[in-house]
């Protein structure tokens, strides 16, 4: 069961319910079984933070196992959307015998919509420790286009 305290303001709560939703919580219980090995890759929805100063936008999005080279960015005028999906694989050691074996993908999506428009020539981004840190600076975007993580 999903509780909320009653201290929290509509948009916590508003929030609150939209990360109910994103998690896949009903497609849990409500989506046939699969066979074992064909299990859904479901995109999760990431933690982020949003800062806001004079000249720039300032968002950490929380993506705990993924590399740099895993992440794209795209920036639409106000729209920003963030994906990455990583695999995790141990490799068998010479001499070693598998009994048993797991494999783990991480899927991660978020989009966003900014007060203002994002100048993508000004903007950059940075990964540190499964924390993506965004610096979109306010102005106009024509088109969409790819940050790359450095």
């Amino acid at each position: 069961m999903f509780l909320v305290p009653m201290t929290r303001n509509s948009a916590e709560l508003a929030r609150s319910f939209d990360r109910l939703f994103d998690d896949g919580l009903f497609d849990r219980f409500f989506t046939p079984a699969r066979a074992e090995g064909n299990a859904p890759n479901a995109a999760r929805s990431p933690a982020l933070d949003v800062t806001e100063s004079d000249r720039a936008y300032t968002v950490k999005v929380e993506m705990p196992g993924v590399s740099k080279d895993d992440v794209k960015i795209a920036i639409e005028g106000r729209r920003v959307s963030v994906e990455a999906t990583t695999t995790h694989n141990e490799e068998k050691k010479d001499g070693e015998r598998v009994v048993y074996s797991e494999r783990s993908i991480a899927s991660y999506a978020r989009s966003f919509t900014l007060p203002a428009e994002v100048d993508q020539a000004e903007s950059s981004a940075r990964m540190e420790h499964g924390v993506l840190t965004l610096t979109l600076a306010k102005r106009g975007a024509t088109k969409a286009t790819q940050l790359t993580v450095s």
